[in-house]
């Protein structure tokens, strides 16, 4: 069974930083792409980055954001600066084969997310 269970969320100042974790199981995510995304209240689902082949990053967090990956630990990390009020969101991992999938936000595996809020 797989499972994608984010970590590291919380509350942060605006201007600070956050890491987030995503620990992958039930198999091998070395051949997956693997990314993150969020959800502010009110708004729709947006990716702001994944790995898989290449490196993609929305335009609101690039500069900002870092994301990295170890394969042999199945893990996917978010490294997040300079936080903006903006920012806050429920925050999720998810895998594919295809990064195409995470592109479409439509990826075959999900995290059950977790919250990050930024204050002004």
């Amino acid at each position: 069974q797989v499972q994608l269970v984010e970590s590291g969320g919380g509350l942060v100042q605006a201007g600070g930083s956050l890491r987030l974790s995503c620990a992958a199981s039930g198999r091998t995510f070395s051949n997956y792409a693997m990314g993150w995304f969020r959800q502010a209240p009110g708004k729709e689902r947006e990716a702001i980055s994944w790995s898989g082949g290449s490196i993609w990053y929305a335009d609101s967090v690039k500069g900002r954001f870092t994301i990295s990956r170890d394969n042999a630990k199945n893990t996917v990390d978010l490294q997040m600066n300079s936080l903006k009020s903006e920012d806050t969101a429920v925050y999720y991992c998810a895998a594919d084969r295809a990064w195409r999938a995470l592109a479409d936000i439509m990826p075959a595996y999900w995290g059950q997310g977790t919250q990050v809020t930024v204050s002004s």
